[in-house]
């Protein structure tokens, strides 16, 4: 989510990480697409990601997945934009301290604006990485270090301050990753469960006359993009085996997270 300050540790990690895929990805412009059904047979979880651009080239690479899942998106949001509490759930993050935080929004809360996350494998192999934090309550979190500027409209973001320039920002440092965007997106999905007929196989569903007497469901579609460029191309080629592993390791240190939120630690 920001940037690092050494390039060692992640050379180092990188053969661990080469294992066969989940995913099905090729080496082009769009490298696969995928839906996957959830483990939870009964709240089906819609998943599709896909990795685009090439690690060679000055544009950098992006990331996305996407899911839907069965929780409110107050809910969801909560979780991705308490960035202090991320050393607690998501892998491999040792330490989340949130630096700066920003004038209360509309909705009167105050947000993270500025964070600093310690990433590491072991004792003896971690990053520093320093993000400036842009949250829109309920809708977006976004990430951004290095030379990446945000992508949302200033009206959305009057509560947080000016980024500063040069070297008063610290997450503008350029150093193994020159341009690093991460970017949560949820949008309210409404679910209606069909009527019991239309579910009966020896049974004709009317749609138009008939109804679930069961009550709307609200859940949520969560989208996860992550932009990124090394300094030196050659560590996104290395990097390109485990990079698309790193999305949905990370939508899925959340859904967990939520779960155990809404439902309790025990539902984890």
């Amino acid at each position: 989510m920001a940037t690092m300050k050494t390039l060692r540790p992640i050379a180092n990690a990188l053969p661990t990480s080469s294992r066969p895929l989940a995913l099905q990805c090729r080496t082009t412009p769009l490298l696969a697409s995928t839906v996957r059904p959830s483990n939870h047979n009964r709240h089906p979880t819609q998943r599709r990601s896909f990795i685009s651009g090439n690690p060679l080239s000055s544009t950098g690479t992006e990331l996305i997945t996407s899911r839907i899942l069965r929780y409110p998106a107050k809910a969801i949001y909560s979780v991705i934009s308490d960035v202090g509490s991320y050393s607690a759930f998501i892998p491999y993050c040792q330490s989340s301290v949130v630096t700066k935080s920003s004038s209360p929004a509309a909705d009167g809360k105050t947000y993270p604006e500025e964070a600093k996350l310690t990433i590491g494998f072991n004792d003896n192999v971690s990053e520093e990485f320093w993000s400036r934090v842009y949250c829109v309550p309920d809708r977006v979190v976004e990430a951004v270090s290095g030379s990446a500027e945000t992508s949302l409209s200033p009206e959305d973001i009057t509560h947080h301050s000016a980024r500063p320039e040069g070297s008063e920002d610290k997450s503008r440092n350029d150093t193994v990753m020159s341009h690093l965007l991460t970017r949560w997106t949820l949008r309210p999905y409404h679910y209606k469960p069909p009527p019991t007929s239309a579910i009966k196989p020896d049974t004709t569903h009317m749609n138009h006359q008939e109804t679930s007497e069961l009550p709307g469901q609200e859940k949520c579609e969560v989208h996860l993009s992550i932009q990124y460029r090394f300094s030196n191309p050659m560590y996104g080629v290395m990097s390109q085996a485990a990079a698309p592993k790193v999305a949905e390791k990370m939508i899925e240190a959340f859904e967990k997270r939520v779960k155990a939120v809404v439902e309790g630690p025990g539902h984890a």
